[in-house]
């Protein structure tokens, strides 16, 4: 198992100075790269292999244009090649978008293997470097003293801060011992979560809270001429607070999953499809009866609730932990099917946030009653013996899901089938 520590770097200026560089070839090899594959695959319809890439870069490292290249490490900017080619693997077999150009603006980072740094002591050096780097280790020093890190990253954010990231190859963890306990959790963005045990888990809203500050630095910049000092500032600005709220959120959603994960052994969430929600979301047409300006504001709160990458955190925490995690068909009517009963509402406006049952008299929170029956359709599809779900160690996601057991049980005769789990 591949694990990660990521920690807070101290560059001296003669340092910063040269991973600066460092970013600046690594920026240009992937942007140069990637332009003549677009021009080699455009004009012949034939892919470049990494050989045929890894080659060219080394022809350029002999021209007097790009001689400056071998002031670097060599290693960064094979790795970057490496990377491109990977992006580019994904991208033919649909897995990813078309790789994009590589912008100065954005965040740098350059990858390190093991044969281009040096860990002794709790002391880091990077090749070409002739002094250590500084960092600050946050968790006991016998941890650092017995690291052996496959990769280290070395990144600089948006807002000035050095980030180390050290990869390790680690043992698989000890399953941990069972609560005998199972949840559904039926993600929103009224409420994060809502679970089948009727607990509320609040939305936080990082990026409600921070609307304001970050909409008067955002005119701030804009005020600015470009390219000057006072306009780097005020980019700088904006940066620190879209950097607090991506931490907070961050937080937030390691808390929540690590909870849930050690609370239960058995999790089950709907397969939401979050890309398909913030897309409807925009409403980028004015027709008549339609409120863009809600669309966009819904839009910001799907991305703040950032309910996929909670989604991922589940997924690897329980395989991690020994857990079951249980991704139900997102077709699968839970929010108008009665808990109880069984009985299926025609129709179920999103307004309305609470129901009543023609069939039993239940009156159901819309939520709740959507979490309890992610929970029973979820037992459903991990065996119908909660038994046997509980420590079991089998994590179900996306299209691995045998999503034909849980549509059996909707596609009978009567939507009251469900009941019986």
């Amino acid at each position: 198992m591949r694990t990660a520590y990521k920690v807070r770097a101290y560059p001296d200026p003669e340092r910063a100075a040269q991973l600066g560089r460092t970013f600046g070839c690594v920026r240009l090899v992937w942007n140069k790269t990637l332009d003549q594959r677009h021009r080699i695959y455009h004009a012949h319809g034939t892919k470049t292999s990494y050989k045929e890439t890894d080659a060219a870069l080394t022809a350029c490292k002999r021209t007097d244009e790009l001689a400056f290249l071998s002031e670097v490490s060599s290693v960064p900017l094979q790795q970057a090649l490496r990377h491109q080619h990977t992006a580019f693997q994904n991208f033919f077999s649909g897995r990813s978008k078309y790789p994009r150009f590589k912008s100065r603006n954005g965040k740098q980072s350059a990858h390190y293997t093991r044969s281009a740094f040096r860990l002794r002591d709790g002391t880091l050096t990077l090749a070409k470097h002739t002094a250590a780097l500084a960092f600050v280790w946050s968790w006991d020093n016998d941890t650092l003293a017995k690291l052996n890190p496959t990769m280290v990253i070395v990144s600089r954010e948006l807002d000035g801060r050095w980030y180390l990231t050290f990869a390790v190859d680690t043992d698989d963890p000890e399953p941990t011992e069972p609560t005998g306990n199972m949840v559904g959790v039926d993600l929103g963005v009224q409420d994060f979560a809502v679970l089948s045990t009727g607990e509320k888990i609040a939305n936080p809203k990082h990026l409600d809270r921070k609307a304001r500050n970050l909409a008067r630095y955002q005119r701030q910049m804009a005020r600015k001429q470009r390219g000057s000092n006072n306009r780097r500032k005020a980019k700088n600005k904006v940066a620190r607070a879209h950097r607090k709220v991506r931490h907070a959120r961050a937080d937030f959603l390691h808390k929540t999953s690590t909870r849930l994960v050690r609370e239960h052994d058995v999790i089950a969430i709907e397969d939401l499809n979050v890309a398909g929600m913030s897309r409807s979301a925009k409403g980028t047409v004015d027709k008549p009866g339609r409120n863009v300006r809600a669309k966009a504001g819904l839009n910001r709160a799907v991305s703040d609730a950032a309910l996929g990458e909670f989604r991922r955190q589940l997924e690897y925490k329980t395989d991690r932990a020994g857990k079951t995690l249980v991704v139900i068909d997102r077709w699968y009517p839970s929010s108008k099917t009665c808990s109880h009963c069984g009985h299926l509402l025609n129709n179920l406006k999103l307004s309305v946030r609470a129901w009543k049952c023609p069939g039993c008299g239940t009156r159901h929170d819309r939520d709740h009653n959507a979490a309890k029956n992610i929970l029973a359709a979820g037992l459903a599809v991990a065996g119908n013996n909660p038994g046997d779900a509980c420590g079991a160690g089998v994590s179900r996601q996306g299209s691995s899901l045998p999503q034909s057991a849980t549509k059996q049980e909707l596609s009978g005769a009567s939507p009251k089938g469900i009941t019986a789990l």
